[in-house]
C-alpha cells in the first residue's frame, strides 16, 4: 500500500476520532455531536468552514496553493472538486462490547459513517497542511444518508450554486472485500431506492362466515406472489430488479376476517425505463386482482432515491487513483453493481463524479453494514484519507506550475 506516510504518522488520532464520533451517533438532521466535532477540526486546521445546508451539514473548503501554468484554451481545468462523507447513524441498538459503544439507546453508526467522518478528516488536516494543489476542494460532511436523502436537501439548499464543484466524489466501506482493495465500475453502482404501500380493503365478517365477506388477507396473498412475476416475466432478463414486500398488517383477533390489510416493501432498479414499468405493473396487478376477488385496493408509490450512476471520465480517474495507492491487482474497476441504495445519487445528478467501495474486511460475525455488532475497521483509516489526499492532488495538478514562492519545488 503507498499511504502517505504522514497520515500513518496520525494514525491513533483519526482512530481516536472514529471511536469519539461512534460513541456518539444521531440520525436524519440530528447529527449536532458530529456537526460540531466536523466543524470545531475545520477550523482548527485553518480552514473555511460553512454550516447550516441541511440543517447540521459542514462544508469545509481548501484552497490549494499552486498555480496552473498556461494551457491550450480549450482545455478545461478542473477548479474545485467535492469530496463527500456522510455522518449520520442508524436506528439499531448497538450490540458491541468495546469502550466506545454508542452512548445512546437504540442509536448505532452500524454503517461506518463514523469512518467515513474521520477519513475524510484525516485527508482535510493533510490537504489543509500541504496545499499541493492548484484550485479548491469542497469537503461535504453530509447528514442523513440513510433514508432521509441528506444529499438531496444539501442540493436543494444551495451545495453546488455556493460550492460549484466540477467533479463530486464519494466512497463507502465494504465488508466482504479485503482491506486495502478497492471496487469500482462505470455507469450504475448502486439502485434506486423506491417503497411502497399497498391498501387491500374487503368487506369484514366473522372468520366462521367467510362467504358473508370479502376476505383482503387472501386477496393479499395472492397480491404478493404476483407481484414476483414482475421480475421474472415482465422485465428484460438484462435488467435486475429486487421487489419485496416486507410488511403484512392485518386483523386483530382469532375470529375476525378484517376489512383492510396494509403491505408495504421496496422496490430497486438501476434504469428509470424499468423503474417506470415496475410502478405501471404493480399498480395493474394490484387492482386487478383485487377487484377479481370483490375488493377493492390502492398503491401508494413513492420513489426515495434514484441509481447513483458514475460517470466514465471520473470513474477512470477514481480507479487510477486507487491503483495508485493499492496496486492494479488490488483494484476491481468492473465491480459488480450492488442493489442497495446511496443518496450520493443525487450530488450526481447535478455532478459528474464517481462512487466507489474500500474494503473492510470479512463480512462474517456480525461484520455486515446495518447490523448491530458492525464496527468500522480502523486499518481502513489511512487508506481511505490517502485515496482522497492523492484524488485532490492528482486532479487539482494538471500542468503545475512551480509553488508560489518556492524555488526548491
Amino acid at each position: 500500500m503507498q499511504v502517505i506516510p504522514r497520515l500513518t504518522e496520525w494514525h491513533s488520532e483519526m482512530t481516536a476520532w472514529r471511536h469519539e464520533l461512534h460513541a456518539h451517533p444521531q440520525t436524519a438532521f440530528e447529527e449536532t455531536f458530529a456537526s460540531e466535532f466536523i466543524a470545531s477540526k475545520l477550523q482548527s486546521w485553518g480552514i473555511e468552514t460553512h454550516r447550516g445546508l441541511a440543517k447540521t451539514g459542514v462544508v469545509g473548503i481548501i484552497s490549494g496553493r499552486r498555480v496552473a501554468s498556461p494551457s491550450s484554451p480549450d482545455e478545461k481545468k478542473l477548479k474545485m472538486i467535492g469530496l463527500r462523507a456522510d455522518i449520520d447513524a442508524l436506528d439499531i441498538e448497538e450490540q458491541n462490547d468495546i469502550p466506545y459503544r454508542s452512548i445512546f439507546r437504540g442509536k448505532m453508526h452500524a454503517c461506518g459513517h463514523d469512518g467515513h467522518t474521520a477519513m475524510l478528516l484525516g485527508a482535510a488536516r493533510y490537504l489543509a497542511e500541504t496545499r499541493n494543489f492548484t484550485g479548491s476542494v469542497c469537503l461535504i460532511f453530509q447528514p442523513a444518508e440513510e433514508n432521509e436523502g441528506g444529499g438531496r436537501v444539501m442540493v436543494q439548499e444551495g451545495l453546488f450554486d455556493r460550492f460549484p464543484c466540477d467533479a463530486v466524489f464519494g466512497m463507502h466501506n465494504w465488508p466482504g472485500i479485503p482491506v486495502g482493495q478497492f471496487g469500482v465500475c462505470s455507469g450504475p453502482i448502486m439502485a434506486a431506492f423506491d417503497v411502497f404501500e399497498i391498501i387491500v380493503r374487503g368487506q369484514g365478517t366473522h372468520a366462521a362466515m367467510p362467504h358473508l365477506g370479502v376476505d383482503p388477507i387472501v386477496v393479499s396473498a395472492q397480491i404478493v406472489t404476483a407481484l414476483q412475476t414482475i421480475a421474472s416475466r415482465n422485465v428484460n432478463p438484462l435488467d435486475q430488479v429486487v421487489l419485496s414486500v416486507t410488511q403484512i398488517h392485518g386483523g386483530d383477533t382469532w375470529n375476525v376476517i378484517p376489512t383492510e390489510v396494509k403491505l408495504r416493501g421496496t422496490v430497486r432498479t438501476f434504469r428509470q425505463p424499468v423503474q417506470d414499468m415496475v410502478e405501471a405493473t404493480m399498480r395493474r396487478i394490484v387492482m386487478g386482482i383485487a377487484a377479481s376477488f370483490g375488493g377493492s385496493a390502492e398503491l401508494l408509490y413513492d420513489r426515495r432515491y434514484p441509481a447513483t450512476i458514475n460517470t466514465p471520465r471520473e470513474t477512470e480517474w477514481a480507479g487510477a487513483t486507487a491503483v495508485e495507492i493499492a496496486g492494479v491487482d488490488h483494484v476491481d474497476t468492473n465491480v459488480a453493481p450492488c442493489m442497495g441504495s446511496e443518496d450520493f445519487a443525487f450530488l450526481l445528478q447535478k455532478s459528474p463524479g464517481c462512487y466507489l467501495w474500500t474494503g473492510n474486511g470479512p463480512s462474517d460475525n456480525g461484520r455486515v453494514l446495518h447490523n448491530p455488532k458492525y464496527d468500522f475497521n480502523d486499518q481502513v483509516l489511512i487508506i481511505g484519507a490517502t485515496y482522497w489526499s492523492r484524488l485532490a492532488e492528482r486532479l487539482l495538478s494538471w500542468h503545475w506550475a512551480p509553488l508560489m514562492n518556492d524555488a526548491s519545488s
